[in-house]
């Protein structure tokens, strides 16, 4: 059963300040992915908005590692990433949507891609999203993220993943119902 602080999307003054540590220990370790960026102003967006500190607390329980990889001047926005070495490990061994899920006749697995990020509060990464991340440093050498995939490929029964291998990003198709231990998703959150 979850407690009330989760349903309300709210983290304790306690967990507030571990999470915002996490990220700014994260932040200050990896300046590469967020040269132009100062941490105290994306702290006080994230104390600004306690439902998106929320959800990077979400993040990091399944393992997701979420940093700053971009600062939108326009808009004001931060956009963090999931940014793991490999797919994050509380998320694996799940389908690409629910459509995908309630396809499955037997094993069946515990959730899905789609629904996981949607109740953290965030979304999966789209292709494009995906190869920015890979030029940020080499992530999933040894596992494989679902993507946001396009509707036209969904309708078919599809979904696309991808992963780093020989030097290259490369993206693939799959059943939405297939699920495979090494296989998570990586999501973003804009704040």
């Amino acid at each position: 059963m979850k407690n009330n602080i989760s349903n309300k999307k709210e983290l304790s003054p306690e967990q507030r300040e571990e999470t915002l540590s996490t990220l700014k220990t994260r932040f200050e370790k990896n300046m590469q992915r967020h040269e132009s960026v100062e941490w105290t102003k994306v702290q006080a967006k994230l104390e600004a908005n306690v439902e998106k500190l929320w959800s990077l607390n979400e993040m990091e329980k399944t393992g997701g590692e979420p940093d700053v990889v971009s600062h939108d001047q326009k808009t004001d926005e931060y956009t963090f990433y999931d940014c793991s070495a490999e797919s994050p490990h509380g998320r694996r061994s799940i389908c690409y949507d629910r459509e995908g899920l309630e396809s499955r006749k037997e094993h069946q697995p515990k959730d899905n891609a789609i629904d996981m990020a949607a109740a953290m509060g965030i979304e999966l990464l789209s292709e494009e999203q995906y190869r920015l991340l890979q030029k940020l440093g080499k992530f999933d050498m040894k596992t494989s993220s679902w993507l946001k995939t396009p509707s036209d490929i969904r309708k078919l029964g599809g979904a696309i993943f991808a992963d780093f291998r020989y030097g290259n990003v490369f993206v693939y198709h799959n059943g939405a119902q297939s699920y495979y231990g090494a296989r998570a998703f990586r999501g973003f959150l804009l704040v």
